[in-house]
């Protein structure tokens, strides 16, 4: 089972990520399951929702505490929260911000684990550009596609155009397509979905 948390602030579609992701998940013929933290969603507010990836039926329903994955919506959450809470050695980090993680500062975060896991996308512009909102979930989702190979890019656009209809529905496809390949090119590397090591360990 591959677990994710998204981390983000009440507006930035926090929930609506992890719902997506699923979709994408389950267009593949996998086991998915998403579901949003209780609390405040105000606009601004902290917002966390968790998305479960599985070959298997996933019986589990609490919060993800050890995440395979961390997609950080909002980098002033850095500062605020503990967005790594129980992350995994080798877990996966993409964050919303034109900065590098070291400028960031999280060298120290990376120091012991895989740094070609960690990976900074510019979201929130790609976003702008294409939708003409400040929105970063899609492009996100591309971009996680694309450092993590735990989905494909064409699931991702299958689960937009399931929740997009029009201009909007093609704004965020070309989002997602730019986002997508601004991490491959981050990237030296084609890395193998975790799921399918699983399957020939």
């Amino acid at each position: 089972m591959f677990q994710i948390r998204v981390h983000g602030r009440g507006g930035q579609g926090v929930v609506t990520a992890a719902e997506m992701l699923s979709v994408a998940a389950f267009e593949e013929g996998r086991h998915a399951q998403a579901f949003p933290s209780f609390g405040s969603e105000r606009t601004g507010a902290p917002v966390v929702a968790f998305c479960r990836i599985s070959d298997k039926e996933i019986r589990l329903r609490e919060p993800i505490m050890e995440p395979d994955a961390v997609i950080i919506q909002d980098p002033t959450l850095l500062h605020q929260i503990d967005v790594f809470a129980g992350l995994k050695q080798d877990g996966y980090v993409l964050l919303n911000s034109q900065h590098s993680i070291e400028e960031l500062g999280l060298s120290e975060l990376v120091k012991d684990r895989r740094a070609e896991r960690f990976c900074t996308l510019h979201a929130t512009e790609l976003g702008l550009k294409h939708v003409g909102r400040p929105i970063p979930n899609v492009p996100l989702l591309a971009g996680f596609a694309a450092l993590s190979g735990i989905i494909r890019l064409e699931s991702v656009i299958l689960a937009i155009n399931e929740k997009f209809k029009g201009k909007v529905a093609l704004g965020n496809i070309a989002a997602a397509e730019e986002a997508y390949q601004l991490v491959r090119q981050m990237m030296n590397h084609h890395p193998t979905s975790p799921l399918k090591e699983e399957e020939h360990a």
